[in-house]
């Protein structure tokens, strides 16, 4: 593995929800401390959208997955991190993991104390941040004046949006903003491009931290075509919606699948898909890449 080039970041920080954070985060947990994930906590399907309408609570179902996929295998503490409940009872396909998290923050002080509880838990280095830890949903704004409320319902419309707002609007979690403030590398995805990616960007004093770092900024690219209304974006249109919310700040670096590896202009493609599942990307072939962006000479090699 190149982890050599990714070594000399001090402080890493990777933005996005759930499956594709989680992947990320653990791809590069050979960073350990130097490695902050932002979860997205606006999610309102599964389990963690039913304790949402009962507790309203912010969404645990994203961090739990970040710090599952952190999480030393095989272990007890993962297992039953992961447990899912059977059954037909009140909780039928509810995570042990988003009750746990849930229970913590009752008895704690504030949910990222109940965040890191667990990673203490779990022997996890890595900071994994909620981006607020106050409860609101993400809204769709469509070209007729139609609002869409909920990650699960904005992913369901097939009509592109022309912005998106959280509701309420709400503080960002004041160590996520430090966290981006002394960024010298900062991912952006994979993931759902409207609902997971974009919602801690929504965060007037995240986005604010984003417009005034100089971290280098690398968006990941989906292996596949996600199911929502984003599936229609071009990477220039994303481009275009990242510019909106970072001010002056766009991305430097886009980090494509691809048969070979190959750097044209800010893009680069390389073989990512992980062998095992083909809409996973390899955690080593995604830590190889992105030390091979980040090195000096990487926009110089030979395709």
């Amino acid at each position: 593995m190149r982890d050599c080039a990714i070594n000399q970041y001090q402080h890493v920080v990777a933005i996005g929800g759930g499956h594709g954070l989680g992947r990320v985060l653990s791809s590069l947990s050979f960073l350990g401390p130097k490695l902050t994930g932002i979860v997205a906590t606006t999610d309102n399907g599964g389990s963690t959208g039913r304790l949402r309408q009962q507790q309203d609570c912010i969404a645990w179902g994203d961090l739990r997955n970040c710090l599952s996929q952190l999480a030393s295998r095989p272990s007890v503490g993962s297992l039953l991190f992961e447990y899912r409940f059977g059954g037909k009872s009140e909780l039928a396909n509810h995570n042990l993991g988003n009750l746990v998290l849930m229970a913590l923050d009752d008895l704690c002080v504030r949910p990222l104390e109940a965040v890191n509880l667990i990673r203490k838990l779990l022997n996890i280095e890595t900071k994994v941040i909620p981006m607020s830890e106050q409860p609101t949903h993400l809204v769709a704004i469509q070209s007729c004046g139609n609002r869409i409320l909920g990650e699960v319902e904005v992913d369901q419309k097939c009509e592109d949006p022309i912005a998106l707002s959280l509701e309420p609007m709400v503080d960002a979690t004041l160590e996520a903003c430090e966290a981006v403030s002394q960024a010298d590398l900062i991912i952006l995805g994979p993931g759902s491009f409207l609902t997971s990616i974009m919602p801690p960007l929504l965060l007037p004093k995240l986005s604010q931290a984003l417009h005034a770092s100089k971290a280098k900024v690398i968006l990941i690219d989906n292996l596949t075509q996600e199911p929502s209304a984003a599936a229609n974006f071009s990477l220039d249109k994303r481009l275009g919606w990242f510019k909106q919310v970072m001010g002056n700040k766009s991305v430097d670096h886009v980090l494509c699948h691809g048969d070979k590896y190959l750097t044209t202009g800010i893009v680069t493609h390389y073989p990512l898909r992980s062998r095992h599942h083909q809409a996973l990307h390899d955690r080593a072939a995604l830590a190889d890449a992105l030390s091979l962006i980040v090195e000096p000479q990487a926009l110089d090699a030979p395709a």
